[in-house]
């Protein structure tokens, strides 16, 4: 994450798993050094009357000295905190490093380090204000403000902690919810890929099956007469005019999102057109459809089951006899296509995708598909639908 609106988070959470500092971090890190040096030079100046220059002099660059480890506060709070707390028992500057050492391990150490730290801090502060004791003041409120600054700089880290923890969660929780919902955009695009394959195969399957069987009776009928070849020749025209028909409509469902009205999809009531048009391919198809209007995705789903039978049919077994069946039985509806087996061709192989759509479709209205052969040896494409 980058830009304005992350500057001014903490730099593990700005960017996960990176300890890239950003402009929060370093204007935490400017006010800090400010508190630090001002608490310092307050306790310095506290002993001034009562030092001599030289040891003020020391005390001084000993305390400046102390800052430098603050800059692997974040990294190593429990051994800053070991390195500079013992200082400031002999050096007033050093104070200010030790209690931002001492709000640090409150901030991110565990549970044992913080109990311990305050201890140590106030075992400190009680060497500190036996060495710097200011004979203008009485022990006991050295020793009170020596107990007093580790009682009120924990809870106060602590509190920043509980703070920064919340601000955490509610990180996770933003993260979390939007990988939910890019996986929920990828599933639905995968799902709008599948829609589109499947539509494509379900429209285009059947019409370029049929310009196969055409194109192949041409190329192996070189004896045909101008009549046949003219009328194959039609045949080849209507069906390509007829798949690109489809393909517009599919074309059309697909943008129906964009705002174009989808066209209307065929159905129960389009199945014996469907027929017609593998009787006029050549095959040998028999009928028997006893249903009519319905559900519509109920009846788009029909036409699709006898539109795929009598295209794998067609592609696997051109010279089979195939029986279609479609009629209501109790409150559903049967549709049936068997390719019969003989002596001069085999019955119709399982489709591939096809069939793997097919089913998802059939199951999408309801409903439940079986294919295979049956005891005779023919294949069977049955399915059993919903029907009002």
């Amino acid at each position: 994450m980058s830009g304005p609106r992350f500057s001014m988070l903490p730099g593990v959470l700005a960017e996960s798993g990176s300890s890239r500092r950003t402009t929060r971090d370093w204007i935490v890190d400017a006010s800090m050094l400010a508190v630090g040096a001002f608490v310092g030079l307050v306790a310095l100046g506290g002993t001034e009357h009562y030092r001599t220059e030289q040891q003020v002099n020391l005390d001084f660059v000993v305390g400046v000295l102390c800052f430098i480890p603050l800059w692997w506060r974040r990294r190593r709070p429990w051994l800053v905190f070991l390195l500079l707390t013992p200082v400031g028992a002999f050096s007033a500057m050093a104070a200010g490093p030790g209690l931002i050492a001492l709000f640090n391990l409150a901030l991110r150490g565990t549970r044992r380090q913080i109990v311990i730290s305050v201890i140590l801090s106030c075992l400190i502060g009680i060497v500190y204000s036996v060495v710097f004791d200011d004979p203008e003041l009485p022990m006991v409120i050295d020793l009170a403000f020596a107990v007093l600054f580790p009682l009120v700089v924990v809870p106060w880290g602590l509190f920043t902690r509980a703070q920064r923890d919340l601000l955490l969660t509610a990180h996770e929780r933003a993260e979390k919810a939007e990988a939910e919902q890019r996986a929920h955009v990828e599933a639905a695009r995968e799902t709008e890929r599948r829609r589109i394959a499947g539509e494509m195969h379900d429209v285009l399957a059947h019409r370029l099956s049929l310009l196969s069987v055409h194109a192949g009776a041409l190329e192996f009928r070189p004896d045909a007469t101008p009549e046949e070849i003219e009328q194959a020749a039609g045949v080849i025209r209507q069906t390509a005019t007829d798949a690109l028909r489809d393909l517009r409509h599919v074309i059309g469902v697909l943008r129906t999102g964009d705002g174009v009205t989808a066209p209307p999809q065929p159905t129960v009531d389009a199945i014996p057109a469907l027929i017609e048009e593998s009787r006029a391919a050549g095959m040998h198809v028999r009928s028997r459809v006893e249903a009519s209007g319905g559900e519509v995705m109920v009846g788009r789903t029909a036409y699709r089951i006898v539109q795929e039978g009598l295209t794998n049919a067609r592609k696997h077994a051109p010279a089979a006899a195939v029986e279609v069946t479609v009629g209501p039985s109790d409150s559903s509806l049967v549709v049936e296509v068997v390719s019969r087996k003989s002596a001069l061709a085999p019955p119709a192989a399982p489709g591939g995708s096809g069939l793997i759509g097919l089913t998802e479709r059939v199951e999408l209205a309801g409903g439940s598909l079986e294919c295979g052969p049956n005891p005779r040896g023919d294949f069977v494409l049955r399915a059993v639908l919903p029907w009002t």
